[in-house]
Parts: C-alpha cells; sequence; structure tokens
C-alpha cells in the first residue's frame, strides 16, 4: 500500500473539498482497508461521463487497497431526490428503479473492480424499519436545519410547495452511512449538505464520523452546462466507440485539461508535461486523441479505441484536406457563436443562410462529425476544424471578444 501522503496526494486529484482531511489522515494511517461509500439512485438507466467523475474516485480508492460500497439507492430513489430541484420531484415507480438498477450494476464494472466493490441496496435496511423507528430517526433533525439546505430555502421563501417526505430524503440518506458504518463518503458537490447530515448521524449513533468528499460536477460538451441527457451534451458510456471518440475530440481546448484532470487515469505530472508541450506548439488536438483513446478504450477496448481512432483521421483525409491549416481566430460573447455564423465569418459559405442549406444537406462537419443541429452553438474557448462540402475547411479558434 502507498504511504499515506502518496495516498493522499492521488485522493485530492479533482477533489472540491474534503472534511476533514485530518480525519481522512488519520483514518489511512489506521492501515486497515476503509469502508468507502457512493449512493447512486437509479434514476436513468444509463451512465455517461458527468456520473463517471466519481466513480473513477472510488477506483482510486480501491487501487490504495480499500473497499467500494456502492449503494443503489432503490429505497430513497422512489422518494425522489430533491436536490437542486424547485418543485417537488415525482418518484420513481418500483419497476422503474429495479430495471435501472440492473443496468447500473452492467456499467460499473467497466471501472471499478468486482472484488473490490460491494454493491447494496438501501431497501435492504429501510423496508425493513416501521413507522415509530423512522419517526425517530426524524426527530434527530430540525425543520431549521432542512431549511439550511440551499434548495429547500430558496423554495420556502418563494412560497414553493415542499412536500414532508422530501425533508425524510438527506435523512435517510445520511442513515444510510449509519447502517454501511461508512469511514468515507463522496458525492457532487451539490450533495454537500446531505453528506454532512451522514456525518452527524454516525455522531449520534456513536459511530465515528465519516470524512466527506465532494467531486465537482462535469460540464458537457458545451464547456457551460453540467453533463445531462436531457441537455444533450453528454457522452454515454455505452455509446458507440467512434461516437464517444467523435464527441470528445469536438470539446473544446480549454475543457480538455479539465476533462483529464476528472476522467483520466495518467498522473497529473504526465499531463501538465502535455500542457508544456502545447504552450510550446503542439496541437491541442493531438492531446484530445490521448484522451479519446485512453477513454474508449476503458469502455470498450484497445482494439476498438485503435479503430475509432483511424477512421476519425480517415474522416479529415477524405476531401483532401490541407495538411497545414492556418488557424483563424474569431470572437464572439461569453455564451458563443451560432454555427451559421460561424461558417460565414470563417469565409467556408458566402452567408449564413447558405451555411444552414449546408448543414440540412449534411454537408457541414466539426472534426470530422457532421452537424446535424442548425442552432448549434460553438462554445468560445474551443478549437476546431470546420469543413464544408468536400474542398472548404478552416481551422478556428473562437476566443471571448476583447479577449486575448
Amino acid at each position: 500500500m502507498s504511504s499515506v501522503q502518496e495516498a493522499l496526494d492521488l485522493i485530492r486529484r479533482g477533489c472540491e473539498e474534503i472534511l476533514l482531511e485530518s480525519a481522512l489522515a488519520d483514518k489511512l494511517k489506521q492501515g486497515r482497508p476503509l469502508r468507502i461509500k457512493a449512493g447512486f439512485d437509479p434514476t436513468a438507466p444509463d451512465l455517461h461521463l458527468g456520473h463517471t467523475v466519481l466513480i473513477n474516485k472510488l477506483r482510486q480508492f480501491q487501487d490504495l487497497g480499500h473497499e467500494v460500497l456502492f449503494l443503489i439507492g432503490d429505497f430513497t430513489g422512489m422518494i425522489g431526490d430533491p436536490t437542486g430541484k424547485n418543485a417537488t420531484r415525482p418518484p420513481l415507480t418500483r419497476d422503474q428503479v429495479i430495471e435501472n438498477a440492473r443496468t447500473y450494476e452492467e456499467q460499473i464494472f467497466k471501472i471499478l473492480d468486482p472484488e473490490k466493490t460491494l454493491v447494496m441496496f438501501n431497501s435492504s435496511w429501510m423496508n425493513g424499519m416501521n413507522a415509530a423507528e423512522l419517526i425517530q430517526l426524524a426527530a434527530r433533525h430540525t425543520v431549521a436545519r432542512m431549511l439550511e439546505r440551499d434548495d429547500f430555502h430558496k423554495r420556502y421563501a418563494s412560497g414553493t410547495p415542499i412536500a414532508i417526505h422530501e425533508f425524510l430524503y438527506p435523512l435517510i440518506q445520511g442513515y444510510d452511512s449509519v447502517a454501511m458504518k461508512a469511514d468515507v463518503e463522496l458525492g457532487g458537490t451539490d450533495q454537500r449538505f446531505n453528506l454532512l447530515v451522514g456525518r452527524e448521524l454516525q455522531r449520534q449513533y456513536g459511530q465515528e464520523p465519516q470524512v466527506v468528499i465532494t467531486m465537482p460536477i462535469l460540464e458537457g460538451l458545451d464547456g457551460v452546462q453540467k453533463m445531462s441527457k436531457s441537455l444533450g451534451n453528454y457522452i454515454g458510456i455505452n455509446e458507440p466507440p467512434g461516437e464517444m471518440f467523435g464527441k470528445l475530440m469536438s470539446i473544446s481546448d480549454e475543457l480538455m485539461w479539465r476533462y483529464l484532470e476528472l476522467l483520466s487515469f495518467r498522473p497529473m505530472s504526465e499531463i501538465e508535461g502535455w500542457r508544456g508541450e502545447v504552450e510550446q506548439g503542439l496541437n491541442p488536438r493531438d492531446v484530445k486523441i490521448r484522451l479519446a483513446e485512453e477513454l474508449v478504450e476503458r469502455f470498450h477496448g484497445a482494439a476498438a479505441a485503435r479503430q475509432a481512432h483511424e477512421e476519425f483521421v480517415a474522416r479529415f483525409r477524405h476531401g483532401a484536406m490541407p495538411e497545414d491549416l492556418p488557424l483563424l481566430t474569431l470572437t464572439s460573447d461569453r455564451d458563443g457563436l451560432p454555427i451559421a455564423n460561424l461558417l460565414k465569418d470563417a469565409g467556408l459559405t458566402s452567408s449564413t443562410s447558405e451555411a444552414l442549406r449546408m448543414i440540412k444537406q449534411g454537408a457541414v462537419r466539426i472534426d470530422g462529425q457532421r452537424v446535424e443541429d442548425r442552432g448549434l452553438l460553438v462554445p468560445t474557448g474551443s478549437s476546431h476544424v470546420f469543413q464544408v462540402g468536400k474542398r472548404r475547411f478552416a481551422r478556428v479558434r473562437l476566443q471571448v471578444a476583447g479577449g486575448a
């Protein structure tokens, strides 16, 4: 096993917050496998790369010799997590929970080591809790404390209804830590309140409080909003290799470094070396290829990653793309530039009308990927190769007006 300092260095990578790091160091010094908890409500059947930020951290704990407790919240899933919601969230049916949970188990072992993972369901203990015991649990927290949570506070202040059962969610999530005797619990930054409830309940039940580790919420392909299937800015871990590869190649140069920190298993020292190479003139596309190859290999295997790379390169070669395209810099506001305007400003089309017509005809590509959305907003901070038809190419960097 690594030294405590080496373990802390690895665990810190990409973390938003560790509460308390001194307590984590003390637990690591005990020299025993720690029980590392993370809970997932099976609200959707497919995981995307945003979900894997936390799962990757679990794998790092496994590599350090610790045991992962992967909690599928089949009981809490039927309550509906109110975190970040401005209205009561509809609960899932039992059938939906069971089906989504089944697919979760199939997907997580593409990252986690099955030998060091214990999959648990909180219905195992919650179904056995009677009404009196649930009331006793509810008595361990106050309404005032619940209203300290940002989303509850905003809904209460605005007069938006809060159902009583929503107050039970953080209590049950916290009690999960008691039932599981968790040493450490991981969650997104939006789960901070719930994770701290777990610490408090463990203390009340006579257990050593868990260490809380929050992980950042990964931005989607647009580089602005969190990765979400409903927003269409996601990369699913079950997507075909070529599609996954192409989507990763489409992210902005700035977002690439964040993806490398949170999604790659490459050492940070190596990634910083790549950053230096880019500053010395290496095309950021070459670094994106390394990222895309690593992630496609993780979820689909080495052969699929090689093939996806070859197909991506072949799409560029088709149409005799010039070997050395000059870099054209365009400006826009902070939100980005509509694709039709960008094609016109880059000289690839004579007008936005022609640009929209070429998109409709399937003749526009970004980094080799066909563009189908005529309303696409190209984010600032990105650098891509744009193609119209077979012969028109431009390498464009989009930056905020007035920026360097």
